[in-house]
């Protein structure tokens, strides 16, 4: 790309899963064309349904015109459930949370600002007191974005046995 494209935003739900899938697990194969044959990355659609089946499952993804260019999505965390609680203590007094779980985008619209837009789509309106997400510790840069947008560092997480273990972050909301 030698101009940045006019990115539209648009947001999806729980209920849209069916319509999105496809344009999600393509976004996600040419973001990680690299590492396919990584058994935790091949199993991503199972990540996608497991997500998109929560009722309060919010998706944004961005279009170039026609073209599906990237994603994020998350969920709610169920209230007493938050799994990051166990790195702090106390515990923030107000910690409904959105977990932020997954965000794409495609190898040629990197580095224009779209992973931006699309985490501020997804987290804006949000009435959780937080969010949280989950970064690979082999990803410095990444983290230092994340940590960019406000989020900070509060432990390390191994969610399943085959996967890496990652940094835990957390921020408050809304993201100034």
């Amino acid at each position: 790309m030698t101009t940045a494209p006019v990115l539209e935003v648009r947001r999806y739900g729980h209920d849209d899963l069916p319509q999105i899938r496809q344009a999600i697990l393509d976004i996600h194969a040419d973001a990680y064309a690299e590492l396919r044959d990584d058994p935790f990355v091949q199993r991503f659609p199972w990540f996608v349904d497991h997500w998109g089946g929560n009722p309060g499952f919010a998706c944004v993804i961005a279009y170039d015109e026609d073209e599906a260019v990237g994603f994020a999505y998350g969920a709610p965390a169920t209230p007493g459930r938050e799994w990051w609680r166990e790195h702090l203590d106390p515990a923030p007094e107000r910690d409904r949370t959105f977990s932020f779980s997954e965000m794409a985008v495609r190898v040629g619209w990197r580095k224009i600002g779209a992973g931006k837009r699309l985490a501020d789509a997804l987290m804006e309106g949000r009435d959780e007191d937080l969010a949280v997400l989950l970064v690979d510790p082999d990803h410095p840069r990444v983290r230092a974005l994340y940590e960019s947008w406000g989020y900070r560092k509060v432990g390390d997480r191994r969610p399943f046995p085959d996967s890496p273990t990652y940094a835990v972050m957390l921020a408050e909301l809304p993201l100034t």
